[in-house]
């Protein structure tokens, strides 16, 4: 999979059996997620990731059998359905099932959490897992799984690590084989700040992505500076994640992405 001015629609997966939230049957689950995804191919996009954003409260750093095998059957149902490049995160920071379900779903990528340095999250204290997670990688023979990981990363405490900049983050990153680093606002939704993403140029040699705050307002702001962009809060009716998809703030996004590859 190549990044070039890629867009990555997320698709917020609903509340899964055994989570606080659950209201659907699996089979309805997957019914919702294939809808997001085919309207998704329909508008243009480059690839698709898949995400179990309503699972709140978050487990830290792995998640329950019934987790990992729901998110395989959702990945499975939405490969089957899609031809684009597909992607997978399973919060929080449960990066090896991620990979374990990439492998079974034949996906293309997966977004890893605390792949370098440890900060603090909503669910506490993240560690990095670059060595663990790679190793991994290997073992279950699936090096053609892009890793691609949060630095700095949203809804997260960077104070222990407040010596190290972001530059020196990312290239921690690069060093310890990351496929791509994704930087984020302050939260879902929230805009990148540009002088961070400004000092990443020329730092490290392996792609950049934005991860929120992105939308057809500010693009042509961030475009010159990043090789993908990460897009599902603004895609939802009024911006807001938890709402369906507006195909008509689809087809706006779109015809500007059109117009700047031009």
């Amino acid at each position: 999979m190549k990044l070039n001015k890629s867009i990555i629609g997320m698709v917020h997966v609903q509340a899964l059996p055994g989570t606080p939230k659950n209201k659907y049957s699996l089979a309805k689950i997957c019914e919702l997620a294939v809808k997001e995804a085919r309207q998704y191919e329909t508008a243009g996009l480059d690839a698709v990731m898949i995400e179990n954003m309503h699972d709140v409260p978050y487990l830290k750093g792995s998640v329950g059998p019934e987790i990992t095998a729901a998110m395989a059957v959702v990945a499975k149902a939405v490969r089957d359905a899609v031809k684009l490049p597909l992607g997978i995160q399973i919060l929080a920071g449960a990066n090896k099932e991620a990979l374990a379900v990439a492998k079974a779903a034949n996906f293309q990528f997966i977004r890893a959490e605390g792949f370098v340095f440890g900060h603090v999250a909503d669910e506490g204290y993240i560690d990095s897992c670059a060595g663990e997670l790679m190793r991994y990688r290997k073992a279950i023979g699936v090096e053609n799984v892009l890793v691609f990981t949060d630095i700095k990363k949203k809804h997260s405490s960077h104070a222990i690590t407040a010596d190290v900049d972001i530059a020196e983050t990312a290239e921690a990153a690069e060093f310890f084989l990351s496929d791509g680093v994704i930087i984020t606002g302050s939260s879902t939704g929230k805009t990148v700040y540009l002088h961070e993403l400004k000092s990443l140029k020329d730092k490290i040699h392996i792609p950049v992505l934005i991860g929120s705050g992105i939308t057809a307002e500010n693009l042509s702001e961030y475009w010159d500076y990043a090789s993908a962009f990460i897009v599902g809060s603004h895609f939802k009716e009024d911006g807001y994640w938890e709402n369906d998809i507006s195909d008509e703030r689809l087809k706006i996004f779109m015809q500007i992405v059109k117009k700047l590859r031009n």
